[in-house]
């Protein structure tokens, strides 16, 4: 390659006559893949993580917990690798339709699925909803959530799975949203948690997210923790949830 030409891929902009993938793989050999090249999307096939197993915590009284662990379901989706969530206290208001984007895009996103056990409406907000019914939700949540690490356990997960399998076959990404929400209104018991990380099989990603509550519980037992924490929200100023950006 001349100087020109590879001050031409170092810059973006590519020699007259050279195609894109000419420019790629100059860019290579350079070292620099990007080298202003817009990536091309590829055919999502079924794959397997090679460094998964972690337990991810997220909380704060920010807005992005949820936010987060979707993208970080979309992003290994995009992978091939198989996800799933399960959501706990995923419940409403009158400003908030039952039907959440979320459930609607990794219903178009291959080998992403989800189940919701949180009861409609929101614990303790003396909306009209049961107690004892949010409590039995939570229950059912955990309970389905120790039967998920029970086939996962027979499953390898070193290795793909189908996109179109159900959960129960396995997967290499669990999300347990809102679970950390459940613990602070007592609906989960602390050590049940903890039973749960210690119950993981090894080659399993865990995410939990969830409270405004520091929890320190899990502190000697993730591997990774991120405070979402609020500098500003609209709520304060009255502004209701919005479609698009809250549900």
């Amino acid at each position: 390659m001349s100087d020109n030409a590879e001050q031409d891929v170092e810059s973006g902009s590519a020699p007259e006559g050279q195609s894109t993938d000419d420019r790629r793989e100059a860019a290579k050999r350079q070292g620099t893949p990007g080298s202003g090249v817009t990536p091309d999307a590829k055919r999502v096939d079924p794959g397997a993580p090679e460094e998964f197993g972690l337990v991810q915590v997220w909380w704060g009284d920010g807005k992005g917990k949820t936010t987060a662990a979707l993208g970080m379901g979309a992003r290994a989706a995009g992978h091939g690798y198989r996800v799933h969530m399960v959501q706990f206290m995923k419940g409403g208001a009158d400003s908030v339709e039952d039907v959440r984007g979320e459930y609607n895009a990794i219903a178009a996103l291959p080998g992403f699925t989800y189940e919701n056990t949180g009861h409609y409406g929101w614990h303790g907000m003396r909306d009209g909803s049961a107690e004892d019914d949010h409590a039995a939700k939570a229950q059912g949540g955990l309970q389905r959530t120790r039967d998920l690490l029970d086939t996962a356990h027979e499953a390898d997960l070193t290795s793909p799975f189908p996109l179109e399998a159900d959960a129960d076959a396995g997967m290499h990404l669990l999300i347990l949203d809102e679970i950390l929400y459940a613990v602070d209104k007592g609906l989960v018991d602390e050590e049940a948690v903890l039973d749960l990380i210690a119950d993981k099989p090894d080659d399993l990603e865990l995410v939990l997210t969830g409270s405004h509550t520091k929890p320190e519980f899990l502190y000697d037992h993730a591997d990774l923790v991120t405070e979402v924490g609020k500098e500003k929200h609209p709520i304060g100023e009255g502004q209701r949830a919005r479609k698009g950006t809250e549900f």
